[in-house]
Formats: C-alpha cells, sequence, structure tokens
C-alpha cells in the first residue's frame, strides 16, 4: 500500500490495481498548489473517489475529476445523489455503519461528529452525515480516515470493530479535532502503529503546523508529517 499526502484531508492511497482518491480537495486548496506538484499526477490512475462529508473543502474537485479518470465516487447516500445530479455517473452510495465490497479492498461508513453541506454551491441543506472511512485491503494494514471531527468515546468501538492499523487524523483545530484532542482520541481509543495527521495548514484561520500534535504524540512514537506529494510505502 502506497499513501500520499496532498495537503488538507486529500490522500491518494494505492491499494493492488486500485487506486483511490479522498475527499480530492485540489482547486483552490494552498497547501496542494504550493506544492508545484501537476494534477495529472495526483490523477494517473484513479479508480476510485471517497468522500467523508458534503463540505467543498472535501468534495473538491470530485465531479470534474470523474469525469476525466471514470473513477467511481463513493460516499453517503444524500451527497450521491446530489453529486449524480451535477454529472458523476458511476457512484456506490452508502450510509453510517454500512461496508462495501471494491474489489481490492472494503470501505466502511463510520461516524464523524461534524456537519455536512455545500452552502458555498447555494446548496441550502446538509448533504448526508459527516463521516469517516475504513479502508480494508484484501491484504495490507486497514486505514481510518477520520473526516471531520471531534472526539467521541464510540471511537473505541471503531477501533474494537474494525481494528485500523493506520490513521488519517485531522488535527487543526476550530472546525475539527485540535493537537491536544486529537491526540487524546489516539491514545485513549486507538491502537495505530502509524498516525499522519491532516485538517492543517490549509487556511490561516486552523493550525499552520502538526508541530503541537507532534509534541502531544511524542510518548507514541507513530507520528509521521509526510511532505505534500510524498509517497509512503506501508
Amino acid at each position: 500500500m502506497i499513501i500520499s499526502w496532498y495537503g488538507h484531508s486529500c490522500f491518494r492511497i494505492e491499494i493492488g490495481s486500485s487506486v483511490i482518491l479522498m475527499d480530492p480537495f485540489l482547486t483552490s486548496n494552498p497547501t496542494f498548489e504550493a506544492s508545484g506538484i501537476r494534477r495529472d499526477t495526483v490523477l494517473a490512475g484513479v479508480t476510485h473517489i471517497l468522500i467523508t462529508h458534503g463540505h467543498g473543502d472535501h468534495v473538491g474537485d470530485t465531479v470534474e475529476i470523474a469525469s476525466l479518470t471514470g473513477a467511481t465516487v463513493v460516499t453517503n447516500y444524500d451527497l450521491c445523489m446530489w453529486l449524480a445530479k451535477q454529472g458523476v455517473t458511476k457512484f456506490e452510495p452508502m450510509n453510517t455503519g454500512g461496508t462495501i465490497n471494491l474489489g481490492d479492498f472494503k470501505a466502511s461508513l463510520v461516524r464523524a461528529d461534524h456537519s455536512s453541506g455545500l452552502v458555498e454551491q447555494d446548496v441550502g441543506f446538509p448533504l448526508g452525515s459527516a463521516n469517516g472511512f475504513v479502508i480494508t485491503p484484501d491484504d495490507g494494514p486497514v486505514v481510518l480516515h477520520m473526516g471531520d471531527t471531534d472526539i467521541f468515546s464510540d471511537m473505541e468501538l471503531i477501533d474494537e470493530i474494525y481494528e485500523p492499523d493506520i490513521g488519517l487524523v485531522p488535527i487543526g483545530d476550530r472546525f475539527t479535532m485540535g493537537a491536544v484532542t486529537a491526540a487524546m482520541a489516539c491514545k485513549r481509543y486507538f491502537d495505530f502503529e502509524l498516525v499522519i495527521p491532516c485538517h492543517y495548514g490549509t487556511f490561516p484561520i486552523i493550525d499552520e503546523t502538526a508541530d503541537e500534535f507532534i509534541e502531544e504524540m511524542a510518548s507514541e512514537d507513530v507520528v509521521v508529517v509526510p511532505k505534500v506529494g510524498e509517497k509512503l510505502d506501508v
């Protein structure tokens, strides 16, 4: 499995012949745009687009990317149906607690404590619930992308049911957990072998770096902060 981070909550995960793009916020993502990485590098071979919730900084370029690549979009039912009206033709609708088999991996939608809607596109109602995604490959580590969330005690159940090895964890504060709470969530409720922080450094109103989170997690020695576009072979 190869994991690459492209700023904010956008990850590319390569599993066998499948290439997953998660929360594909590329356009207007200053972290990605400052990296100088070509979009076609990110989109090469993409087979699936997984979206945690309906905010614009997570839906991102889904419609365009799905059209260019023919990728299957996977997200909650309400958001899926809305994206279908925007022109997405290949999609797999889900809801919280559900699991689907997508070939090289299974995808499960789990709880996240957050909101979900595209206000900037005049969608005046929530587009389903906010979720996290568990990616369970046929062979390899299980990945939990928490989406945007606060800490909640049922994270313990997510760990018990899915036993994730890798956590993609929002740490930027204001809209998600901050460094201290995110570290508490990781240490109290999970037994991660690897933690990659995300949802920071994108905009001035959220935390600029992962430094405080790294300090809070120092005793665990599991945090990796990749450069944008760096490939982590896990």
